[in-house]
């Protein structure tokens, strides 16, 4: 965001904690918000899934036309989930 650099992971804790924190019902619901461009879904994703980076700063950052780079990050990490990468099997 911005001159903020973030590094995501899609870990399971993490998802975990996202799906919690906006009482997802489902996988699908969760990716969903993800994807959808939502602004609580976003960044609760940005609070929860960076590992490495100054969350705080890029949330700070954060403006709307940031989003749609935030959706396909978000795809990207999640993707792995399901493409059937040995790693994941």
């Amino acid at each position: 965001m911005g001159d903020v650099d973030l590094v995501i992971a899609a870990t399971m804790a993490g998802l975990a904690a996202v799906s919690t924190r906006l009482e997802c019902k489902s996988l699908a619901d969760l990716f969903q918000r993800l994807s959808g461009v939502e602004a609580a879904a976003t960044m609760a994703a940005i609070e929860l899934l960076t590992v490495q980076g100054d969350k705080d700063a890029a949330l700070s950052a954060l403006k709307l036309k940031h989003f749609k780079a935030c959706s396909d990050a978000f795809a990207l990490a999640l993707a792995h989930h399901f493409d059937g990468e040995q790693k994941n099997d």
